[in-house]
């Protein structure tokens, strides 16, 4: 076992504490990366706020980029020096789910306490979402990473980990967006950005963004919405069918977790269109909708985790399109903090001004 910095929830809803912690060395199909950068997503604060339950003490953070700095048996395709994103996508690949191209939801449990790490003491510790990556390293399974190119900076390369992949997934991936349709993003932070990007790469014919300020909707428009709408205004959802031309939408994506904006989303839909739940509310939230206006006009309802994404199909393309200057990265992040700064950078994201903040090792 080595020793590590890494930033530790002792009690939901306090500050992180910056403490030594054990990692053990990897072990058969799995990989050691030193990180360069792993960024703050709402994810890990609705579990370090208790939202999500969980065991404490634990290690959160699941969007990083590092370089791998060792190997564990049975690896193959991958070596010390690679430069990687880490995912908390641990697909087996073997499973039902897996087998028709759904690692996302994988069968394979995942106990967080019987991970490679361990408090300064030896004490259980829960390695949270499979990466535990507000840390110096992490210890991984090699189906978590995929390769980049060197030339990419670790800090825009994280991102590419889960808020871009969620939200151009979610576009392209769940909802099946075809070219012409029309789209509806509620929510325009880190996830909503990506999915307004997804749907402009799909070509949609119009994207309209709602959120809560005109700031936020200034820039969602510099990433693709041809349209902005308040969230605060009496009846968004009229205002947002005036935008499309006197319709619905085809697809709206929920990118927050409020229950207002679950509610409120199927009143967003054209006939036929469908909403995609993206961003998640705390555990036992209920939202309230009208099954039989979704029965009567053939509308529905579904979820996706991560984007229902296969990351080594995806990740490579969205390089691809960032290296081609049509996929925005670099826009995403809103500011770098040091590891000993990360509950600023959190207070940061919960203001709801920040797009993404990434901690830079």
């Amino acid at each position: 076992m080595q020793i590590i910095k890494a930033a530790v929830c002792h009690e939901f809803g306090a500050p992180l504490v910056i403490e030594d912690i054990q990692l053990a060395s990897p072990d058969m199909g799995q990989v050691e990366v030193t990180l360069k950068a792993v960024a703050i997503c709402h994810s890990d604060i609705h579990y370090g706020e208790g939202g999500w339950g969980g065991n404490l003490p634990a290690v959160y953070g699941h969007e990083a980029a590092g370089v791998i700095s060792a190997v564990g048996a049975g690896v193959n395709g991958f070596a010390e020096g690679d430069s990687v994103v880490v995912t908390l996508i641990r697909a087996c690949g073997t499973c039902p789910n897996c087998a028709q191209g759904k690692p996302t939801i994988c069968d394979i449990p995942i106990d967080g306490l019987k991970g490679p790490i361990r408090t300064a003491d030896g004490g259980p510790l829960e390695q949270s979402l499979a990466c535990g990556a507000f840390a110096e390293k992490v210890v991984v399974d090699q189906s978590q990473i995929v390769k980049i190119p060197d030339s990419i900076s670790k800090d825009v390369a994280c991102l590419l980990s889960c808020g871009v992949i969620t939200g151009v997934g979610a576009v392209v991936n769940t909802a099946g967006l075809r070219a012409g349709q029309d789209v509806v993003v509620i929510g325009a932070g880190g996830v909503g950005l990506n999915a307004i990007q997804g749907a402009r790469i799909a070509g949609a014919r119009r994207i309209v963004a709602v959120d809560m300020t005109e700031e936020k909707l200034e820039i969602a428009k510099s990433f693709g919405a041809t349209h902005g709408v308040l969230a605060t205004d009496k009846a968004p959802w009229k205002a947002a069918y005036k935008a499309l031309g006197g319709r619905g939408a085809d697809a709206v994506l929920v990118t927050v977790g409020t229950i207002p904006a679950y509610s409120q989303a199927p009143r967003y839909l054209a006939p036929g269109g469908k909403v995609i739940i993206v961003g998640l509310p705390h555990a036992g939230d209920q939202a309230q909708y009208e099954p039989m206006i979704l029965g009567a006009l053939s509308q529905g309802m579904i979820g996706t985790k991560m984007g229902d994404s296969v990351i080594q199909r995806d990740i490579p393309w969205l390089i691809d399109l960032y290296q081609q200057g049509r996929l925005k990265l670099d826009e995403l992040i809103s500011g770098r903090w040091r590891l000993d700064q990360i509950n600023e950078a959190i207070a940061d994201t919960k203001s709801g001004s920040a797009k993404r903040n990434v901690i830079v090792f």
